[in-house]
């Protein structure tokens, strides 16, 4: 096996000023991120800016607020958006949701929930199927600014649009509207909604199982920690999941890990939906 080079490990001092400025203007530490996942993060935002180089992209970050925040949202997985790949939520109302119905009482965690998007989602989603009375949804984060916005349960109206029309490809059987209010430019999801979820601070690199669970949702974010804690946060998965319990983790997590030869079996290959087996 080939090793990777000091250059491939670590970041450079460019990319890592880059960090710095979101470190110090939103709190968000990526310090033990993969260098490999944020490298190509960074120079993909270079292309998005219309910039030549890193060196540019620091420079217009430093100054302007608009780049740093493109640039903060480009690093958050896409968590911050509401059925975020709607063929996913359309798989798990199809696929998981007739299986949870066999147990009397679901519990499902959503790792890494940033400002609660995701499982405000899930929570709706839920609830159209006539679960979300017996569901308990723990909403797990590292950065307790997040999961304050989280409760919060407040999104841009201006968001709803795209929103709305994710829901609609989801599967969304409801109107979507009528889930929340909309005041002063901002949308209100309905308080009960937030009634089965609870909302906790949960680092990955510390903490450990707290309770187990019939589903775990955490899309997207593996290839943002380091190698060791990857390892570590599969190892907290296999002692939080039920046997035949459902992992959620996006196609190319699943398939390397199953490929590893673990406990799973892949579910459903399309959204990376993983099915414990002992």
């Amino acid at each position: 096996m080939t090793s990777l080079t000091d250059d491939e490990q670590h970041l450079d001092d460019v990319e890592q000023d880059l960090l710095t400025v979101l470190h110090l203007d939103y709190g968000y530490d990526y310090s033990k991120a993969s260098a490999g996942w944020l490298r190509h993060k960074l120079h993909t935002r270079v292309v998005a800016e219309q910039l030549q180089t890193l060196k540019g992209l620091r420079e217009k970050a430093l100054h302007d607020q608009g780049c740093r925040e493109r640039l903060l949202r480009s690093l958050t997985l896409d968590a911050n958006t509401m059925f975020h790949e709607p063929g996913f939520f359309r798989a798990f109302r199809a696929k998981v949701v007739p299986l949870l119905r066999t147990y009397p009482f679901i519990r499902l965690w959503h790792v890494g929930c940033s400002t609660g998007e995701e499982v405000y989602s899930m929570a709706i989603l839920l609830e159209e199927e006539g679960l979300y009375g017996r569901c308990r949804l723990y909403a797990t984060d590292a950065d307790e600014t997040a999961l304050a916005a989280a409760r919060d349960g407040i999104f841009p109206l201006v968001s709803m649009r795209e929103y709305t029309a994710n829901y609609l490809q989801a599967g969304g059987s409801g109107v979507f509207s009528e889930y929340y209010t909309a005041s002063y430019g901002n949308a209100i999801f309905r308080p009960s909604l937030k009634r089965n979820i609870v909302f906790a601070q949960h680092s990955l690199s510390t903490d450990g199982a707290f309770n187990e669970f019939q589903a775990i949702v955490c899309r997207g974010m593996l290839p943002s920690v380091s190698a060791f804690e990857r390892e570590r946060t599969w190892l907290l998965f296999g002692s939080s999941l039920v046997r035949l319990g459902f992992l959620c983790v996006g196609t190319a997590d699943a398939t390397a890990r199953v490929g590893s030869g673990m406990e799973y079996s892949v579910f459903d290959p399309t959204h990376g939906i993983l099915r414990r087996q002992r």
